[in-house]
């Protein structure tokens, strides 16, 4: 249910429809409130710098694997980067360090996806000041703070903000809720980068863009224990369902279809819980899920038992202009800074 109605939300979203236009006097009021509390908010500089990875869009972008693409090629050029997030989900809205084994429930899936995929310190709290200073006080000699959705997160100052636009690009171009984003399209001016995440819409900015590319890895039992290739899935002959809890779950069906791996498929809704198993009930011989996913299903004892789940690797490859154009602008701050 939820993920119908997420679905059918980002169609109304794509036009100026009736939907849309009736609701745009909402949105005027939405985006003076948020105009007001930008302006009131005094941003709290760390002591090291802070590079924002976020976008507009209010549904997912992709802005995970972007950040986990950057954080691996930015220790690559010797930094020692540290990464922040509020943590989709979680109850608590105070600081807390994220471990791989960390609850889901308790850090939210994305953070702990990135803290497995990477091995840096992660911590998430709703202030992300806080989380930033907590992961500063337990890991000293982090030197670089990545905010992971932090675009709109104004108490934390930046250095670098990088702006991710999805394959839903921007909507109708209208902000909530009588479009989907979280702030006007002018906002991409102001930022340092846009990074393009498999989306072929078109607008106007004159920020630089860079695309990031991604291709399907291998297929990973949750134990880890056995590895299948796409393409030996497909010429197996054995049936497969594929189900995501993701933004944009198409796109990751639409990439194992290019496999030739035709699956039944399921869109879960994103950030899906799995406190009920959706594979339960289902017949097929593998199941592919995504990475997002696997982090909650591996701390669900039955999903875990089920030797058919498999998570399907994805892997962003970012421009390596763009990491160049990120250093340069942290040794220019550096400099303004007096560093």
């Amino acid at each position: 249910m939820r993920a119908n109605i997420e679905s059918w939300l980002h169609r109304q979203w794509t036009k100026r429809g009736a939907m849309a236009i009736a609701l745009s006097p909402l949105s005027l009021v939405f985006l003076c409130i948020a105009k007001n509390r930008r302006m009131r908010t005094v941003p709290t500089r760390l002591p090291v710098p802070v590079v924002v990875v976020g976008n507009i869009y209010v549904g997912g972008t992709g802005k995970t694997p972007v950040t986990i693409a950057l954080v691996r090629e930015l220790i690559r050029r010797g930094y020692r980067p540290g990464v922040v997030s509020r943590g989709f989900g979680r109850k608590e809205d105070g600081a807390q360090l994220v471990k791989p084994t960390s609850p889901a429930q308790k850090v939210g899936d994305e953070p702990l996806l990135i803290a497995k995929e990477t091995g840096v310190p992660v911590a998430v709290a709703r202030d992300r000041v806080e989380a930033a200073m907590l992961l500063l006080d337990k890991y000293p000699d982090c030197n670089l703070i990545i905010s992971d959705d932090g675009l709109q997160h104004y108490g934390l100052a930046r250095d670098v903000e990088l702006a991710v636009v999805g394959a839903r690009g921007l909507g109708n171009g209208w902000v909530l809720p009588a479009g989907p984003l979280r702030e006007p399209p002018s906002r991409l001016d102001e930022v340092d980068a846009i990074v393009l995440n498999a989306t072929e819409d078109s607008f106007d900015s004159r920020t630089p863009r860079f695309a990031a590319t991604a291709v399907l890895g291998k297929a990973r039992s949750l134990d880890g224990e056995r590895v299948l290739d796409l393409d030996e899935i497909a010429a197996s002959g054995k049936k497969v369902f594929a189900a995501a809890g993701i933004a944009a779950p198409g796109r990751f069906f639409a990439m194992l279809r290019a496999h030739d791996i035709e699956a039944q498929t399921e869109e879960l809704g994103d950030h899906f819980d799995f406190h009920t198993n959706p594979f339960k009930e289902r017949e097929e011989d593998i199941i592919l899920i995504t990475g997002k996913d696997a982090v909650k299903c591996r701390q669900r004892p039955e999903i875990f038992a089920d030797k058919r789940v498999y998570f399907v690797e994805y892997l962003v490859d970012i421009d390596p202009y763009l990491v160049d154009l990120i250093e340069h602008k942290l040794k220019e701050k550096a400099i303004e800074n007096g560093h």
